[in-house]
């Protein structure tokens, strides 16, 4: 592991998915800081398999580390809103089928820190919605080799941070700013998941703040393997939810999708990408 960051810590809800969430834990502990504070916390998931996974960390993880377990299942919202309350500085809310790359941490706690209007960061993925690379608002394959294209795109031209309409939550870097200004997720309107993150995203851009693509910095994500299988994914319920509160919601983000702001970096990313040589599956 690298050495010291400046004060971030990374929140880990997870349920079931054993060997994705060994593939997460093992690319956090090789890229994290030593001192960096990690908690993961285990939503009751009936799974064996997982509790060994994590029996096996409490053994072997640093002494940053923290698992927690729920009685009863709570879903992803109420997970993440524990561990945002039981931090104190930014917080990372990282999915457990994801796969983080050297410096990720690093680069968004700079993003973060940047500007006192940022609520949220974003960085790069094969499967973010808005953050896909290479084919824009697809399910893009995990490459091969995902430090490599960490790596070229840390190289691809000055960092920009541009604008995003939301954050997405596969991996969310949320300042405390933010936090203390408009609240956690909203349990009560988004129950078990989908949803929240746009919500807190709105509410943060409402409040005179913003949501941004930290363009440095990639993180690769499966995708549903983690509570997706417990029935967790978007609907027309949850939709119907988010514009309840947001009525502007849908039209936001197809004009961000139409207009695509993020094409000029982009490309300059994929540019990188082919001079490195670098394969994105």
């Amino acid at each position: 592991m690298t050495g010291a960051a400046e004060k971030i810590s990374v929140v880990i809800p997870a349920y079931n998915a054993a060997e994705e969430l060994a593939c997460c834990l093992e690319s956090v502990f090789a890229t994290t800081p030593m001192s960096t504070e990690v908690l993961i916390i285990d939503d009751a998931s009936p799974d064996p398999a997982t509790q060994r996974v994590l029996d096996d960390w409490r053994e072997k993880a640093p002494a940053g580390w923290t698992f927690t377990r729920h009685e009863q299942n709570l879903g992803f919202v109420a997970t993440a809103n524990r561990g945002m309350r039981a931090t104190h500085g930014d917080v990372v809310l990282l999915n457990s089928d994801t796969l983080v790359t050297p410096r990720w941490l690093e680069g968004l706690q700079r993003c973060l820190a940047s500007g006192s209007e940022i609520a949220t960061a974003t960085p790069w993925t094969n499967n973010g919605e808005i953050a896909s690379i290479p084919l824009f608002c697809e399910s893009n394959p995990v490459p091969p080799d995902v430090d490599a294209v960490a790596a070229a795109i840390a190289q691809a031209g000055s960092r920009g941070y541009p604008e995003l309409p939301t954050a997405v939550g596969f991996c969310m870097a949320v300042s405390r700013r933010a936090i203390e200004r408009v609240g956690v997720f909203n349990a009560e309107q988004f129950g078990k998941g989908y949803g929240e993150e746009n919500d807190f995203s709105l509410r943060a851009a409402a409040a005179g703040m913003r949501n941004v693509l930290c363009d440095d910095v990639y993180v690769a994500h499966l995708g549903g393997r983690s509570f997706g299988p417990a029935g967790l994914k978007p609907d027309e319920s949850s939709m119907q939810r988010l514009l309840a509160l947001h009525p502007g919601y849908l039209q936001l983000v197809q004009s961000f999708i139409e207009t695509d702001p993020l094409f000029a970096r982009r490309t300059l990313v994929l540019e990188a990408l082919e001079r490195a040589g670098v394969s994105m599956g």
